[in-house]
């Protein structure tokens, strides 16, 4: 089933902050989305951040409608599209300690096997929420950890996870002193077997790194619950070859030296796909190569997603980076601004939509997040703040027929939204759910 969500701004929050929605973004406030997964009962989950900057206001501001502010909002949906909850965390301004959720960089959702939410961000920063949004049951906070300074090392758990079929986890992992950096960078893919929960941190085995010798390493650098070859990860031991490593000859500019890795996703309970980018430049990176590596659960570099073009189909061009992946049928999509492409679990390319053609033309305003249990493509209007649902066929050839009646729908279905909420300058407003402070 075709299905439009709108993503929501908790009433209580438009009222106390006195939000005029009608404020350009220019102007010094905004929305955006991090990422939507579904559930396995159906349940929809979005997280999504809204912020407000402005100068001229003092940074002891106390009036909270005069305040600057900045908050993560994660909302449920019922599987017919009610909005069910929404929770507030990571105040930006005031505060900042009131959250126990364990804020950080590039933020996203998973549902885990018991059906807890997880909540990740970099670097390995993971927090367990209750299905129903309604309290935090535990989290995994890295606290930033550097050795150079007086601070101690926190128990932080991964920065991106996907599950796999049987329940296993996929998990990147940060370390510090990539490609010389100080702070610490995603630079360890690996598989946990054990459950997450409150009362337990499963380990996480090594199968893939990007820079193999990070610099600077001390014992404090040893990641007790990510191992290699039953040793802690750390110092000099880690998975190699290095991806960077296998494909070196790959990148003339930079031999993918700053390069960065993506989120991995499952491909199956022992294949995965795992992302990496060449170096970013500011005046520009369309047509520096990006590598979508086919790894199994033995650390094997079995393969690679074909078919793209480094120039013509760059993720580069407005960073778009993120795959998606329907284990269950062995499927993997990418959507950047030329194109929605789906690879079998082959990596064969069974389907490219072009965004030069008219009928695909208003992808270029959608970001893929992830897949449904189920195989649905979820995407996010960037501008008009709604999600789009999209059952994708069991046969890839039939893509180009099921996206076009997608987004058929989506224009109807926007309408039908529109009339029912009444947006002002595309921000949906719900003031029925509950709402939690996390």
């Amino acid at each position: 089933m075709i299905q439009t969500l709108p993503l929501a701004l908790p009433g209580a929050l438009v009222d106390t902050h006195r939000i005029d929605l009608t404020m350009l973004y220019s102007k010094g406030w905004g929305v955006g989305t991090d990422d939507v997964v579904v559930a396995p009962n159906g349940d929809v989950y979005a997280l999504y951040h809204a912020h407000r900057y402005t100068w001229n206001v003092a940074e002891d501001e106390q009036d909270p409608a005069l305040a600057n502010f900045g908050y993560r909002i994660i909302t449920r949906y019922s599987a017919d599209g009610e909005v069910l909850a929404s929770a507030l965390c990571c105040p930006t301004y005031g505060d900042e300690t009131a959250s126990a959720v364990a804020d950080g960089n590039d933020m996203t959702l998973c549902v885990l096997p018991d059906g807890t939410l997880s909540v990740t961000a970099r670097p390995d920063c993971t927090t367990l929420i209750a299905p129903d949004l309604s309290r935090v049951l535990a989290t995994y906070d890295s606290n930033a950890y550097r050795p150079f300074e007086e601070s101690t090392p926190g128990d932080g758990f991964a920065g991106s996870i996907g599950v796999t079929p049987s329940g296993r986890l996929l998990c990147s992992v940060s370390e510090r002193g990539v490609w010389k950096y100080g702070s610490p960078l995603t630079n360890i893919v690996g598989v946990a077997d054990g459950a997450l929960t409150p009362g337990n941190r499963p380990v996480i085995e090594a199968i893939a790194s990007l820079d193999p010798e990070p610099a600077r390493h001390s014992d404090n650098d040893l990641k007790t619950h990510v191992h290699h070859r039953g040793r802690p990860v750390g110092r000099d031991h880690r998975p190699r070859p290095a991806l960077t490593e296998l494909v070196a000859g790959e990148d003339r500019l930079s031999g993918w030296r700053d390069s960065r890795l993506g989120r991995p996703v499952p491909l199956a309970d022992d294949l995965f796909v795992v992302p990496a980018f060449a170096k970013t430049f500011r005046g520009g990176s369309r047509g520096q190569p990006f590598l979508f590596a086919l790894v199994n659960d033995q650390g094997e570099m079995t393969g690679r997603l074909r078919g793209l073009d480094a120039y013509r189909d760059s993720p580069f061009t407005g960073f778009c980076f993120t795959l998606a992946s329907d284990p269950r049928r062995g499927r993997v999509f990418h959507l950047n601004r030329y194109g929605l492409y789906a690879w079998n679990k082959a990596g064969v390319l069974r389907a490219g939509l072009d965004t030069a053609a008219k009928t695909f033309k208003p992808l270029v305003h959608f970001a893929l997040t992830a897949c449904s249990p189920d195989g649905d493509l979820l995407l996010v209007h960037r501008k008009q703040h709604l999600v789009l649902r999209v059952p994708a066929p069991d046969d890839l050839s039939d893509l180009p027929t099921v996206m076009e009646e997608a987004l058929r729908n989506y224009a109807r279905q926007r309408t039908a939204l529109k009339k029912k909420w009444g947006p002002v300058n595309w921000h949906w407003v719900d003031a029925s759910a509950p709402v939690h402070r996390l």
